[in-house]
């Protein structure tokens, strides 16, 4: 267990050295005013000079770092999004970025880091870009100031690019004070652990397992909860289904209560 709990802590030391690497490497591309824009699937699913670069700088680094990521016989499984909230990047809504990196242990995810490249862009030219949050369960979350939103208000965070009915429905049955639309889930839910939002729903197949590992694990090691619509624990072992196929439910607080005004309309059309 000793032995675990040292490479686990090697692993999160490095995740978190690479994704500030990988952060600079996000800055950079817009700097240099070529973003490299291709479309994958379609016109909202786009990747980006510095998607590649970052992607291609984080796995060089881990794989030479740590060539067999086994634990004792089993499995040790890294999850990289290497710029998270592409389409916002690529039209200048910088504070939606992040670069996720989460670590799963037997299917369950233990530990993330999320670097913000562009964290305090706002305040001016001589500001420090930039910051990195990271967790491990049992241990905490670091990097950023816990805080709640007002007791009695309903704010829902939701997709900005990627809506549909099945969305809008979900979001208006949780009758909210305020609905923010932005994107990238490692974003979202940054929003829920600075007070800023009460829930993140997503009632939609879309995001994938490296959109939704590291931030989890920020989540929960401060009391939070992230599964899909119908309350399912999200898996990460090396064989599991990349999409989360039923979408996205997640709260710092009361999540029962979201979770209970999911319509079973809802549920019905998406599988797990």
């Amino acid at each position: 267990m000793a032995s675990s709990n040292t490479v686990l802590m090697r692993l999160v030391a490095s995740a978190y050295s690479i994704a500030q690497k990988a952060g600079m490497i996000v800055r950079r591309v817009i700097a240099e005013g070529d973003l490299g824009i291709v479309e994958k699937t379609c016109a909202t699913d786009l990747q980006t000079k510095a998607d590649r670069l970052a992607q291609m700088s984080i796995c060089s680094s881990l794989a030479r770092k740590f060539p067999k990521l086994t634990i004792i016989g089993e499995e040790l499984v890294v999850w990289v999004d290497p710029l998270d909230g592409t389409k916002e990047y690529t039209e200048g809504l910088l504070d939606n970025v992040t670069v996720l990196i989460g670590i799963a242990y037997e299917g369950k995810a233990i530990a993330g880091v999320i670097n913000q490249p562009y964290y305090n862009y706002e305040a001016g030219p001589d500001a420090v870009l930039g910051r990195t949050i990271w967790g491990v369960l049992g241990l905490g979350a670091f990097g950023f100031q816990l805080k709640e939103v007002p007791a009695g208000k309903h704010i829902i965070t939701t997709t900005r690019s990627h809506s549909n009915k099945l969305v809008t429905d979900c979001v208006a049955a949780m009758n909210p004070d305020a609905v923010l639309r932005v994107g990238g889930a490692g974003n979202k839910i940054i929003q829920l652990i600075e007070g800023k939002a009460s829930a993140y729903v997503f009632a939609s197949p879309g995001c994938k397992k490296w959109d939704t590992c590291a931030p989890e694990v920020i989540l929960h090691a401060v009391g939070g909860k992230l599964t899909d619509i119908h309350g399912n624990v999200l898996q990460y072992h090396k064989d599991v289904k990349h999409m989360n196929s039923a979408g996205v439910l997640a709260t710092l607080r009361n999540y029962d209560y979201y979770a209970s005004r999911v319509p079973e309309s809802i549920k019905n059309a998406l599988v797990p």
